[in-house]
């Protein structure tokens, strides 16, 4: 949304009597590293017993109130960019049954690890240059399909998604083909087909992907398109180790409709 994270402090839930100190320690490292990559100060924090391993900041950070940028500022014409490839759910999910391999779990493990600095920093650049971004949000918890879908309805406009432009990490598809599929993608899948649009016949494995929950997804960008383009130039010459990719345009239309060509 435009902010600085200034300082952040530790919630951490510790299975003490099922666990060893050493992990948690581990977690508070791994939290204390990317705190630091994001130019913040950890500040403190609070643990507490618990049957289950929990781990998050509390960040505070600063904005000027001229420069906060929502999901509700698409216009028809926009380009859409997504910064990080999809299927990061679908694969935890294969990990979890012993399904995929060591370099898939390494793979997903980076990009979940990857901050999305580089991508808010290179926003950032080309507002200070005068060219606008006119929304942004990250994906998560709904997918691709799900954030999309509160973008186009918060903006009053549909979108349009190129399916084989969306990035997907390897393996994802034949996964989902496989059945492997998490819980909160059934959902998502489910709550989301109503204003989705897809020429496809029934079970397209790309319709899955793109309700795939996704932990520390990229930034879905909704900018026109010489923003879009020098974007897309800045994060390629850049050291950010995913492409960033043009998925697809917002159009005139129902609010909150998506299409998938």
């Amino acid at each position: 949304m435009g902010g600085k994270p200034l300082l952040a402090m530790n919630i951490l839930a510790c299975p003490i009597k099922t666990m060893e100190a050493e992990v948690f320690r581990e977690v508070i490292k791994g939290g204390l590293s990317k705190i630091e990559e994001a130019g913040a100060l950890l500040v403190g924090g609070h643990s507490v017993e618990d049957t289950e391993l929990k781990y998050g900041l509390s960040v505070t950070g600063v904005v000027h109130p001229d420069r906060v940028l929502l999901n509700s500022g698409a216009k028809p014409g926009d380009r859409l960019l997504l910064t990080k490839p999809l299927g990061t759910g679908i694969l935890s999910t294969a990990i979890k049954g012993n399904l995929a391999d060591a370099e898939t779990e390494e793979q997903i493990t980076q990009i979940m690890a990857t901050l999305n600095r580089a991508p808010a920093d290179a926003i950032n650049t080309v507002r200070d240059s005068g060219y606008p971004v006119h929304a942004c949000t990250d994906i998560t918890g709904f997918g691709l399909l799900g954030h999309l879908h509160e973008m186009t309805v918060a903006s009053e406009v549909s979108a349009r998604l190129v399916k084989e432009q969306i990035p997907l990490i390897p393996g994802c598809i034949d996964f989902i083909n496989m059945g492997i599929i998490p819980v909160g993608a059934h959902t998502n899948s489910s709550f989301y087909s109503k204003w989705l649009r897809n020429s496809a016949q029934d079970g397209d494995p790309v319709e899955m992907a793109i309700a795939d929950p996704q932990t520390s997804g990229g930034l879905l960008i909704a900018a026109p398109p010489e923003t879009s383009e020098i974007l897309l130039k800045k994060l390629e010459q850049s050291d950010y180790p995913f492409s960033c990719v043009d998925i697809g345009e917002i159009v005139k239309g129902d609010s909150g409709a998506v299409t998938l060509l």
